[in-house]
């Protein structure tokens, strides 16, 4: 649900009022000096937009500390819920179960709430992978996806039927105890916190959550390097582990604003440079598609940082000291560093691996006849695992296209030269929405398609990959029969 004009320009003069702004001084509105809000119907809705040139590095907004949403701030302004959730709550749920209900609590105050503004501004409801349902999780194809789903709504389950003796000491309306409005706080946390160094939680951040997405580039000699350095440490000793998995945690935290201790505020700044007019991107950190959907319920059409793992056999992981997580394929179907040096080595006998480890860890192919080998052998793992799922890759463009042509249930849809099971998941979809009584549920549409976007998406990385590796199979052949000639 969209949130009116005029809650939007309560919250940006309640915003202004209690210090928020994009410049030194404030006016009725906390924007319009350096940002404004925009809608970017094909770059995630509503967001900020540069209100004139921003200079790469410039400040852009700052929101005091006091106007954060915290565990600390909600129980500092509340004695009731600070007495219920120090008596009950403290050693039995999580830094994050204790927001929720926080955020909850809040929730249930309406007009009287402090943040009132801001809480109307929120989203109605959300699409992370907590809240599909089994016919959403079931159209991700994939077991990986479909168990991240299950794990999801489980582990939501669960920490809901936690906290609920606790909310219902704190008396509760109704509605705010249902486990819809658990999964509403849980994914306003999940999707809009901000790290902040005192909480685990994070913080909620009026104004400063308005930014959209967008992915931090990975340069690909930036990730090799990554690798060659990530490799080097697994190899030293085993004290090498906790250096490791510091640069892989580094190299995650990509993000353009941060909590600023000398000024006590949340500071944003413009990571690029950006004309008047176009909108002002925020990284939250490197994610994949899944991962985008599991924590923020959408994904990008281009994103940088997504990747594809094909199963390999249990020899071929013992025979590199290649962390799993690095053996994958890239977005645009080229195999990640370490898989292709790992395969190398599998397909060298076993004898003569010692001789040529140095080699691979160098990222230097062995031999013509080793990388076609090798390559081969990808695309043929590529191949069997597209044929193997329910749908083609062709199958999911057509299907896209016809979600977006479903009004209402009783309409009839052309659906000429598509398979019976394209025709069978609309069919099933339609007996879903109709089984829950929700005839005109844009929520179960939208998840739908976020699940046909999300296979989509890793279906093309491996038809790109299996793409990528005919191509240097068929260079490499012909570069071999020329030096046989």
């Amino acid at each position: 649900m969209e949130q009116g004009q005029g809650d939007l320009e309560r919250l940006l003069k309640w915003a202004a009022e209690i210090g928020i702004s994009d410049s030194t001084c404030c006016g009725d509105s906390c924007l319009g000096h350096s940002l404004a809000v925009s809608y970017f119907p094909s770059a995630g809705g509503r967001g900020l937009g540069a209100a004139r040139d921003l200079r790469e590095g410039e400040l852009l907004l700052k929101v005091p500390k006091s106007v954060l949403m915290t565990k600390e701030s909600l129980l500092l302004k509340d004695e009731k819920l600070s007495l219920s959730v120090n008596d009950y709550a403290r050693h039995s749920l999580s830094p994050t179960q204790i927001l929720a209900v926080c955020l909850l609590y809040e929730m249930g105050k309406g007009k009287i709430s402090w943040w009132h503004p801001y809480l109307m501004n929120l989203p109605r409801t959300y699409d992370i992978l907590a809240t599909f349902g089994e016919f959403e999780k079931q159209a991700l194809q994939v077991d990986d996806a479909i168990w991240a789903a299950e794990k999801a709504t489980l582990k939501a389950e669960y920490e809901w039927k936690e906290a609920n003796a606790l909310m219902k000491q704190l008396k509760l309306k109704p509605q705010l105890l249902t486990f819809k409005a658990w999964l509403w706080a849980t994914a306003t946390i999940s999707s809009r916190t901000l790290h902040i160094p005192w909480d685990a939680a994070g913080c909620l951040c009026p104004v400063g959550d308005l930014f959209n997405y967008s992915a931090p580039g990975e340069e690909p000699s930036r990730c090799e390097s990554m690798e060659h350095t990530m490799h080097d440490l697994v190899n030293e000793d085993t004290s090498g582990m906790a250096d490791m998995e510091q640069l892989v945690s580094d190299s995650r935290r990509l993000t353009d604003g941060g909590f600023e201790k000398d000024v006590d505020a949340y500071c944003f700044y413009a990571q690029k440079s950006y004309k008047k007019g176009e909108q002002v991107l925020l990284s939250y950190g490197t994610y994949t598609n899944l991962e985008l959907l599991e924590h923020y319920g959408f994904l990008l059409n281009e994103n940088p940082n997504d990747k594809v793992f094909i199963p390999l056999e249990p020899e071929i992981y013992s025979s590199c000291s290649w962390p799993k997580e690095s053996l994958f394929i890239h977005q645009h179907g080229k195999p990640s560093f370490a898989l292709l040096s790992t395969l190398r080595l599998w397909a060298t006998p076993q004898n003569q691996r010692r001789a040529v480890g140095h080699l691979v860890y160098s990222g230097l192919q062995l031999s013509i006849q080793n990388e076609m080998f090798i390559l081969r052998w990808i695309s043929k793992k590529c191949t069997t695992i597209l044929k193997n799922l329910p749908t083609s890759f062709e199958d999911d463009s057509l299907l896209l296209s016809a979600i977006d042509k479903i009004q209402n249930l009783d309409a009839p849809l052309e659906l000429n030269n598509v398979s019976s099971t394209f025709r069978d998941e609309i069919c099933a979809f339609k007996a879903n929405v109709l089984q829950k009584g929700e005839r005109s549920s844009m929520e179960s549409k939208e998840r739908w398609r976020l699940a046909v976007e999300w296979r989509l998406s890793y279906k093309k990385i491996l038809v790109d990959c299996i793409s990528y590796c005919d191509e240097i199979v068929s260079s490499l052949f012909h570069q071999n029969n020329s030096s046989q000639k």
